[in-house]
């Protein structure tokens, strides 16, 4: 029954949303009629409410929407839609500010001469302002006021203008900052949570381990790496676009004739531009740098746009005379004085303990005033200009709330789907195609197109992703990351502003079209740029790392940066080393022979068999890494005549998974079936269970006999690299730390020996100085002695010295006695010390020669060479499906 009930849900809601009914209401008033009318059946025909639930009942389905919102939005750190309200105000404001405008004549201007310059330029100007306001029908209605006649007046093919305007009004969604972006971030990282769960059980059930290792889980996203991902493919767009322009023009020239500029191209009209183009690009840097410098979050970026929005409409608004630029001059000052307090002082109020840190404070706080002075001053002007700041609150505030109201709505859905069992429906359907992760993507993919024809992109992103998302990222075939997935349906929603009946910007473009212009013109002009999108996204789907390098990039070179030993970094890592022995290993022996070679006859004893066993190590560690790839490729010769039978295996354990699925859901409905007048409807499922039962039974036989040896002889091969992985990682972790600890000690000579004089100026003190005053003396030696490696008895005995002579009863022979030790300790490190000054130069020449290969794994950070690399190696997807 739960299958009629999932049919009545989706006529409600299609029915619903084709009358006109508002989403924000069409949604969840969808999910709450299903759901009564769910439960109200089953009490008339079963005698329960839950009777038609795939499980629980109706009152928890119905809260379990506004459950999970709260649970989601109202965490401390779930703070990520934060940035809604802060990009919908920058953009509103600068719309207001008629940003688009100027843009559009100046870049008209400036690209009229070149074949189809104005439709470059309309591009041009299309991908500044998804950079600056994002808003899809402002940038439209502005470009097809004022571009759209222009391009008429110049004989351009009127499909090819009004795809161009209609195309670039759209860009919005996908170059960042984009609201769609940041819903999509939000939503994927629930899915991701699901999608985790997900393979960990598939992993168990596999292998029968209870943990799955790091590095096979799904890698989660945030909108930040949203932002990052988006970037690269959103300008990939842009260039298709610029390209089929250009050779349209060129290939057509009656089509896109160039369009020269009247005036003369003097220091006016460059100061125009300049004047024109210079604020959006800063606010983008500002806005979009502080992101990819790691310098910003994604709310903190948004509150630089939103500023920056209001000092350049402060501005742009007023008429121009001798004040106009104060405002936003003074916020320039401020923003130069804030930088360079930021780049020579320690600018930390709760570390000032010096002048020069006050003067630190008092700059920065200068710079802030100033700042705000621009702020509080922008802010007045647009409040009195036609009260335009009122209606930019207003706007932010009625779309923020639509936008809210919609993720309410669709949280309800969503409970409401999965109440009838439409999540699993859907997963079984995904799960039954045949060719696995990239025939359901390819589903998936379609299904979004064609809703892109009726729905916005709100609902498909809350309705649709967090239902196939999970299924998606499960997937260990393809394991692909959730920024890259989040990307492809990005671009792939961008299309559904495009495609006809219902594109959001057609309807825009049609508004304020001539009466010329006809709508199937339109209609005909953005076929090519949807096969342009099209191609973007098999490029994107192609080439992940279009998507996936930035986001890493800064990642691993941020303040945050994972560790190297982090467990998911350690394939690339090692492939790294690998090329650098391959690289380099001629070098890296005759640096092991000689650092071999050595004499450290004058080490301790310790420190000689470190330095001994380091070298050895080091020396064994480029072939231990061989021998793990040896394996690796003895594995990569069996995948191919184990897959197929792999596969074979797992679908039919799916497949009785599913059935085991299904016979608990009949035994749960037939024990809801009581009393003698369902006797016959028990039966009938009971016996369908023994149906089930059978094709259990069959199915297992249908698993060859070779499984089992294939399957032990496959993993045997996966233990034998992991081990041989193991090996080498703990031989370089140790004998790096070998090595480094020796250096380490020598380093420590020359400050070591510098506390000659004061260590023994204290022995001559004793007997004359104050007990008091001896015993600070101490005390401030032993705490210069504490960064000196290979201190620690020294200052073991000078504390034993300051505990004597501190006491009630200062004990002057006992301190002797400890400063006699804490003397005689320091003689026996001076004389090795003074004996192998020579050898520091030697070692620390070895120890940095290997210390970003074999030492990789101990230091905090990976230094920038190999944090790019590992960057460019982790954003490729690598298929871990025949580990599970």
């Amino acid at each position: 029954m739960e299958i009629y009930f999932l049919l009545l849900l989706m006529v409600v809601m299609a029915t619903a949303l084709g009358s006109g009914y508002p989403v924000a209401f069409a949604l969840p008033g969808a999910a709450i009629i299903t759901v009564g009318i769910a439960a109200l059946t089953g009490w008339l025909f079963a005698g329960s409410t839950d009777a038609f639930f795939h499980s629980g009942g109706p009152q928890q389905w119905l809260s379990a929407g506004v459950t999970n919102l709260r649970g989601v939005y109202w965490e401390v750190e779930r703070d990520t839609l934060i940035a809604i309200p802060l990009f919908i105000f920058m953009g509103i404001t600068l719309q207001r500010s008629k940003i688009a405008e100027d843009l559009l004549v100046a870049m008209a201007q400036l690209f009229g001469p070149v074949p189809g310059g104005l439709g470059i330029s309309v591009v041009f100007v299309g991908a500044l302002l998804a950079a600056t306001t994002g808003i899809v029908g402002a940038t439209v209605v502005a470009m097809g006021l004022i571009s759209l006649p222009a391009m008429m007046r110049n004989k351009y093919s009127t499909p090819l203008a009004t795809g161009t305007i209609a195309a670039s009004g759209t860009l919005g969604q996908i170059i960042p900052p984009s609201i769609v972006l940041i819903i999509l971030a939000d939503q994927l990282a629930s899915a991701v949570d699901q999608a985790s769960t997900t393979r960990k059980a598939l992993y168990k059930a596999a292998t029968g381990e209870i943990s799955m290792p790091s590095a096979f889980d799904v890698t989660s996203t945030s909108a930040g790496e949203m932002f990052l991902g988006a970037l690269v493919p959103g300008l990939v767009l842009v260039g298709l676009y610029m390209a089929y322009i250009m050779i349209f023009a060129i290939l057509k020239p009656s089509a896109a004739p160039s369009v020269h500029h009247e005036g003369k191209f003097d220091r006016a009209f460059w100061g125009k531009v300049f004047i024109t183009l210079v604020p959006p690009l800063t606010l983008i840097f500002l806005v979009l740098g502080s992101i990819i410098g790691g310098i910003a979050t994604v709310n903190q970026a948004g509150a630089i746009g939103a500023a920056g929005a209001m000092i350049m409409a402060g501005y742009r608004l007023p008429e121009r005379n001798s004040m106009t630029y104060v405002p936003a001059l003074i916020g320039l000052a401020g923003l130069f004085i804030i930088a360079i307090a930021l780049a020579n002082f320690e600018m930390n109020l709760k570390a000032i303990y010096t002048t020069t840190d006050m003067i630190g404070i008092l700059i920065g706080l200068l710079g802030t005033v100033l700042l705000v002075v621009s702020l509080i001053w922008s802010g007045i002007r647009i409040m009195k200009i036609e009260n335009t700041l009122a209606g930019i609150m207003l706007e932010t505030s009625k779309t923020t709330a639509l936008v809210f109201i919609i993720l309410l709505g669709a949280a309800m859905l969503t409970a409401a789907f999965r109440a009838f069992g439409g999540e699993d429906l859907v997963r079984n359907f995904l799960e039954s195609l045949p060719g696995g992760f990239w025939a359901k993507f390819m589903i998936v993919m379609a299904v979004i197109f064609v809703l892109g024809f009726f729905l916005d992109f709100i609902e498909i992103a809350v309705v649709v992703v967090p239902i196939v998302a999970p299924i998606l990222l499960a997937d260990p075939s393809a394991n692909v990351t959730a920024v890259w997935l989040g990307v492809m349906i990005g671009l792939n929603i961008q299309t559904s502003f495009l495609t006809p009946p219902f594109g959001f910007a057609l309807f825009y473009l049609r508004g304020v079209a001539p009466a010329a212009v006809k709508t199937l013109q339109i209609y005909k002009g953005v076929i090519a740029f949807i096969l342009l999108q099209l191609v973007a996204l098999g490029i994107v789907g192609y080439y992940p790392p279009l998507a996936n390098y930035l986001p890493a990039r800064v990642s691993f070179l941020s303040d945050t940066a994972p560790p190297p030993r982090n467990p998911k970094l350690q394939a690339c890592l090692e492939e790294y080393v690998s090329g650098e022995f391959e690289a380099n290993g001629n070098e890296l022996k005759a640096a092991n022979d000689t650092a071999a070679a050595i004499d450290i006859s004058a080490l301790p004893k310790d420190l000689a068999s470190a330095w001994t066993k380091g070298v050895e190590g080091a020396a064994k560690a480029p072939a231990m890494l061989e021998a793990a790839h040896v394996v690796d490729r003895q594995i990569d010769e069996a995948s191919p005549a184990y897959r197929p039978l792999h596969d074979q295996v797992r679908d039919i354990e799916a497949s009785i998974l599913k059935i085991d699925q299904r016979v608990e859901d009949l035994k749960r409905e037939a024990g809801r079936l009581q009393g003698e007048e369902n006797a016959a409807l028990r039966e009938t499922k009971l016996a369908q269970v023994a149906e089930l039962e059978a094709e259990k039974a069959a199915l297992s036989g249908e698993i060859p006999e070779s499984w089992k040896e294939t399957y032990t002889a496959y993993s045997t091969l996966i233990k034998e690299r992991d081990k041989a992985l193991n090996l080498y990682r703990r031989n370089s972790d140790s004998a790096y730390g070998d090595i480094n600890k020796v250096v380490t000690a020598l380093r420590a000579s020359e400050p070591m020996l510098a506390m000659e004089g004061e260590l023994k100026g204290l022995q001559a003190k004793l007997g004359t100085a104050a007990p008091e005053e001896l015993a600070a003396e101490v005390d401030a030696v032993a705490e210069k002695f504490k960064d000196i490696d290979g201190s620690s008895k020294i200052r073991s005995e000078l504390g034993k010295a300051e505990k004597a002579l501190a006491a009630s009863k200062p004990d002057a022979a006992k301190a002797g006695k400890a400063l006699d030790a804490a003397v005689s300790l320091f003689d026996e490190q001076k004389a090795w010390r003074e004996k192998t000054a020579g050898l520091l130069p030697q070692m620390e020449a070895y120890e940095g020669l290997i210390r970003d290969t074999i030492g990789i794994r101990t230091l905090d950070r990976m230094p920038r060479n190999v944090a790019l690399s590992v960057a460019a190696c982790s954003s490729h997807h690598k298929d871990v499906s025949l580990s599970f």
